[in-house]
């Protein structure tokens, strides 16, 4: 890529050009999830993930000696701008670019990012996180799956729930035990291979009628040493700065979409309003009550992307999110939460549908929106241990319990 000498709209003509020539049309308007579904298929998908693979552009502001764009975030902002503009979607995503990638930047060996980075900016090798257990889910560093040293390889045994992806996952970061004497410090952060001899996936059905979480079961894998990342017992610290990653994430402020999951899909609450609901004789939503909770909404939701967008560039100029993450992810959750309620509520009727023909597509998407969206209050830590972060790291008060390494 030319040299713009740091002018972010130098480089406008060049990504408009660029996505001009390779964004297949039948695609705008349309994402991909790669936590919800499947890996997505169609020539055209598929060539537009090879695009944006080669170019680094997934990753925009990833180095350009793993596979990334090596953008500045300025010139990241204008390539998100020019997608926008033509109804572009950006379909390199899920948690190896949202989670693990970030965090093996900053914590993993020049092999391993070698090894792992590229794959993850071209989409090649889908991840899913290993962490929490049937008895490890708010207190995680009691997790019990094991890694006993044997020699060569680290042989796992235990069992992982709410592993999002992983009836199609290749790979997995996982926390497991290597030292039964201490909690937080006898914890090491290993990758495993999902098509290991030994790994079975058990996909968990949800209320909302998917299946996008599964139970995962360790029985003897054999976990090469080389896929250790960081040393061995300080899979906590790693841990930490991985959640951080996915809070951002989730909330909005990461490159891997999360916005998108939390303020759900479908039309604005307003225009849907309108079309539900009617509107007056000045064209606003018939129903005052409504109108004002809608205008509430959106202030909301505005005042949050502005900050989610402030908090992602000051994450960049100072290495990395902080524990402001936290957050980001409870006000995006709420906001989330909001939209939701508000668009089940203006559907009146419409809006309480499963299934059947009296409802439209839009609608039952509506519902199942609604009802999956709870799940963003309890994945990437609940919203209970967010504000006990908040309290802690940020407003500096005392812990009721006593010190603690969480």
């Amino acid at each position: 890529m030319a040299d713009f000498g740091g002018d972010p709209e130098a480089f406008r003509a060049e990504a408009r050009t660029w996505l001009e020539a390779n964004f297949p049309k039948s695609l705008k308007g349309k994402s991909v999830s790669y936590v919800e579904d499947e890996n997505p298929d169609g020539a055209d998908m598929k060539a537009w993930i090879d695009a944006m693979g080669e170019k680094g552009w997934g990753v925009p502001t990833w180095p350009k000696a793993y596979g990334g764009g090596g953008l500045t975030p300025a010139e990241a902002r204008v390539l998100q701008s020019e997608m926008n503009r033509i109804g572009a979607f950006n379909p390199i995503g899920g948690m190896g670019t949202m989670m693990f990638g970030p965090t093996l930047l900053e914590y993993g060996t020049e092999a391993q990012k070698q090894q792992h980075i590229r794959a993850i900016a071209r989409q090649e090798v889908r991840w899913c996180q290993g962490f929490s257990e049937p008895g490890a889910g708010s207190d995680l560093a009691s997790l019990q799956t094991k890694a006993e040293d044997k020699g060569d390889h680290y042989l796992v045994n235990g069992q992982k729930v709410w592993t999002s992806g992983g009836q199609w996952a290749d790979m997995c970061f996982c926390l497991v035990r290597t030292d039964n004497t201490k909690k937080h410090e006898g914890i090491s952060f290993l990758l495993i291979d999902m098509h290991d001899p030994g790994v079975e996936v058990r996909p968990i059905q949800l209320i909302a009628g998917a299946s996008p979480f599964c139970e995962t079961f360790f029985t003897d894998v054999k976990v090469p040493k080389e896929n250790l990342v960081g040393p061995l017992n300080g899979g906590w610290t790693i841990a930490k700065r991985l959640l951080q990653h996915e809070r951002n994430g989730i909330g909005g402020g990461g490159s891997g979409g999360g916005a998108a999951g939390i303020f759900g899909v479908g039309g604005s609450p307003a225009a849907m309003a309108k079309s539900y609901i009617g509107v007056d004789d000045k064209g606003r939503i018939a129903d005052s009550d409504v109108r004002s909770r809608v205008v509430a909404h959106e202030m909301d939701a505005k005042a949050f992307q502005l900050t989610a967008f402030r908090m992602m560039v000051e994450a960049k100029s100072n290495q990395g999110p902080s524990a402001a993450t936290s957050i980001l992810k409870n006000a995006g959750t709420k906001v989330g939460s909001d939209r939701a309620e508000l668009i089940i509520e203006v559907m009146g009727t419409q809006g309480l549908g499963w299934e059947g023909e009296a409802f439209k597509p839009d609608e039952l998407t509506a519902v199942r929106g609604w009802l999956g969206g709870k799940a963003t209050t309890i994945f990437g830590g609940s919203f209970e241990i967010q504000n006990n972060i908040i309290s802690k790291r940020i407003l500096g008060l005392p812990d009721p319990l006593g010190p603690s390494s969480n």
